[in-house]
């Protein structure tokens, strides 16, 4: 039986038009009256989750920052923590590429250098995340970094920034999140490594897990429950690395499976 749902939310969850589903409230509340527990598997920022859930704050477990840091009832279950002096590096890498912008996230706060914000970095930022702070330098940052991350307004982040962290494919985990986004965090810091927490955390199974992803964000994802789905418009690594495919998020993908578990009494 399945008994943990975990979803990516851009590309997955929502919508074309970063929608929930008509449908979702209902669907959730069967969940719960099955005793099935619900988290949101994103990049995003836990304070954007929150905005996007605000009745289920309590309800749901909250997997936030591709999985570097893990909530519940408001409260921390786990994290991972990247060095301070190694974050401060990784960040300022790029300051002097033309395109290419830093974002450091922390625990509590997203942060953006002063001199490089530009009018699409900014919305883009506002799907993403809540809690934004400007700084003058890394060096005024006292928050516990957990993830760095790089944007391109010019939807070519596989091409423009992905090699500028060739240095660091080996020690830390560089991923590319969307066309616009390359994400780093510690090595063996993501998502299918959250999933495994909670697992361990809950007693739980990988055949009582079911998952449900589109990007190279949720590769490891897959792996780490027997329930693995790659939308139908899911970039081809994460569909080879699933063992089933759900229709595409413009479709309600995730629901229809969900609604399909409960027909088949998975759940």
């Amino acid at each position: 039986m399945i008994k943990l749902i975990l979803s990516d939310m851009d590309g997955t969850l929502l919508d074309e038009n970063n929608q929930l589903p008509a449908e979702f409230d209902e669907v959730m509340e069967e969940l719960h009256k099955r005793g099935v527990q619900f988290a949101p598997a994103s990049g995003r920022q836990y304070y954007s989750l929150l905005k996007s859930f605000p009745e289920y704050e309590d309800k749901f477990i909250f997997v936030s920052d591709n999985g570097t840091i893990v909530r519940q009832h408001g409260k921390e279950l786990f994290s991972d923590i990247i060095e301070h002096d190694v974050a401060r590096e990784i960040f300022n890498s790029v300051n002097d590429v033309e395109g290419v912008y830093n974002v450091l996230c922390g625990k509590e706060t997203v942060y953006l250098l002063k001199d490089k914000q530009p009018e699409a970095q900014m919305a883009e930022l506002k799907k993403y995340f809540r809690a934004v702070e400007i700084v003058d330098s890394f060096d005024d940052i006292a928050d516990e970094p957990i993830k760095i991350s790089f944007f391109t307004p010019d939807a070519d982040a596989e091409e423009k920034i992905y090699p500028l962290f060739a240095p660091y494919y080996d020690s830390m985990q560089v991923v590319l999140a969307s066309a616009y986004w390359v994400d780093v965090t510690n090595k063996g810091a993501n998502k299918g490594m959250a999933v495994k927490a909670l697992q361990k955390r809950l007693g739980l199974k990988p055949e009582e897990c079911a998952v449900f992803g589109d990007y190279m964000n949720d590769l490891e994802m897959m792996g780490a429950a027997y329930y693995s789905y790659a939308m139908e418009n899911a970039y081809p690594p994460v569909k080879e690395a699933a063992r089933f495919v759900a229709p595409s998020n413009a479709e309600h993908g995730v629901m229809k499976t969900i609604r399909s578990f409960m027909e088949q009494g998975l759940c």
